[in-house]
């Protein structure tokens, strides 16, 4: 074995293209943290089926609703609560805890959030009434808003820029829709030949053999994490997370509230969020030593067109994942099973979707993508918003489900892999938490529109009101697409040198 100083000195680049091939090389190696293909692979499934078992308890939960309401009585007006909470705790505490990944490593993270998720979502199976159920979906919600910016550390920590990186995350990306697509499936079967129950105790089982092999295969960065010096933003964490899930709440509940938005306390609740989040720009501005979200975030170039316009492209995600299962349910007459069979072009789409991008992304600019995909967000709602009564699910339905699929994947591989790429190493738990929160405050808030939308015209009719929620849903997609394609520019995600080594001189 040749010695260490050799060894460096012979793979010194004697000139930009020999520099340029090394850096393929090394974006496309295994990490040298896995000894063999099968722990790379361990911790690659462990950590993306966190997006996967996020869906699963999204989607699967609007199918169950109707059944899950009659046999625990809870009212029409109220069902909108134990749907909401779990994104609503979700969305508001995703960046208090990933900077507890930043701090103390993402492994003890996702193994506590797998744990979490996994005992509320076991209770959840038990609830007896209303009051039970919301509170375990609310509980349920701290196992993702763990996971998620997790994920993100431990994949952006692990893999340097280049092709490698882009198939893990591509992967990764592809869970969401699969994830979905399970979560409908397995709350079709529980509810029509078993008993909702099923549902949570399916995913409760997944949660268990995801931890397991997050425990035997996700290496340790306790004592890397450690060693930053990150710090925790207490004040930011909390005038944030007060001021978020206020003005959440309200925007939720006004459309059920007695008066609207004229009643008391959604005045008081918004007002009182509003309030309380200028309070918290004005703390990570000019008061915390090391604020939760950084000013310099939003330097980087495109990024605050960038995020507006992901704002207004998950708000559409949130509205499409809620309102076309409604639609196919009750206008499309479809049961538990044949919704089931609608929603299978999102599996293998989802799967080809991924393998084509981790192949393409760090030859096609981002950009493209990225316009690509806002096409497709504009199309699939455009498609049920036009739809005449009584269509035919193969002339609407299935084109819209592949545009879709593809609207999702190809957006959050694009923006989690840019994102994570321009963060350095001891901030890759925020970059995660960024990019979910991003996602889940748009889902929440367009939810929170398209309510008071569908609850303003519901004296339409189903199908009127419904396809109004379309129609926001079509507002929403083309916003994003003149964002991204006037204001947002990124470029091939392709080998190089990680941002830290860059900030190093190495």
């Amino acid at each position: 074995m040749q010695p260490a100083e050799k060894d460096d000195a012979s793979r010194i680049p004697p000139n930009e293209e020999d520099e340029a091939r090394e850096m393929e090389r090394l974006g496309r190696e295994r990490p040298k943290v896995f000894k063999t293909k099968w722990a790379e692979f361990g911790f690659c499934f462990a950590v993306v089926m966190s997006q996967f078992i996020t869906e699963y308890f999204v989607s699967g939960f609007t199918v169950i609703i109707p059944v899950l309401a009659k046999q625990l009585d809870i009212p029409a007006p109220a069902i909108v609560w134990p749907a909401s909470a779990f994104s609503l705790v979700v969305s508001t505490t995703l960046l208090p805890l990933g900077r507890l990944g930043d701090m103390y490593g993402g492994y003890p993270l996702y193994i506590c959030g797998c744990i979490w998720f996994g005992v509320w979502s076991l209770i959840a199976g038990f609830a007896q009434n209303e009051l039970m159920l919301d509170f375990c979906r609310a509980m349920q919600g701290l196992g993702p808003a763990a996971l998620l910016p997790a994920a993100v550390l431990l994949l952006g920590s692990t893999y340097r820029p280049g092709p490698r990186k882009n198939i893990v995350f591509s992967t990764m990306g592809a869970m969401a829709p699969l994830g979905f697509f399970a979560g409908i499936f397995f709350a079709g079967v529980s509810g029509q030949y078993t008993t909702w129950r099923w549902y949570f105790f399916i995913g409760t089982i997944l949660i268990g053999v995801v931890t397991i092999v997050a425990v035997l295969c996700i290496p340790s960065d306790i004592a890397e994490r450690k060693a930053m010096g990150v710090k925790m933003d207490w004040l930011g964490s909390i005038t944030i997370f007060s001021g978020l899930i206020l003005v959440v709440f309200a925007i939720t509940a006004a459309s059920h509230a007695p008066d609207g938005w004229r009643t008391s306390y959604i005045l008081v609740t918004i007002i009182a969020g509003g309030l309380i989040l200028a309070t918290a720009v004005y703390v990570e501005g000019w008061i915390a030593e090391q604020p939760l979200l950084p000013a310099d975030v939003f330097h980087v170039k495109h990024m605050k067109p960038l995020v507006i316009a992901l704002l207004f492209s998950f708000g559409s995600l949130g509205i499409y994942l809620l309102y076309a299962t409604l639609y196919m349910t009750e206008v499309m007459n479809g049961s538990p099973m044949k919704l089931v069979a609608w929603y299978v072009p999102v599996g293998p789409g989802a799967v080809a979707v991924a393998i084509l991008s981790g192949y393409v992304l760090h030859v096609v600019p981002g950009t493209f993508v990225l316009i690509f995909a806002g096409v497709t967000w504009f199309i699939a709602p455009l498609l049920f918003a036009l739809a005449p009564i009584g269509a035919n699910y193969w002339a609407w339905a299935f084109p819209a489900m592949v545009c879709a699929t593809l609207a999702i994947d190809t957006t959050i591989n694009i923006t989690t892999i840019f994102i994570s790429t321009t963060m350095p190493r001891h901030r890759q738990g925020m970059a995660g938490a960024l990019v979910n929160s991003i996602m889940q405050l748009g889902i929440a808030l367009a939810l929170g529109v398209a309510d008071v939308v569908v609850t303003g015209t519901s004296h339409q009719g189903t199908a009127k009101m419904y396809k109004n929620a379309f129609w926001l849903e079509v507002g929403c997609a083309g916003l994003a697409l003149v964002i991204l394609a006037g204001f947002v520019k990124i470029g091939k995600a392709k080998s190089q040198t990680p941002i830290d080594e860059v900030a190093a001189g190495t």
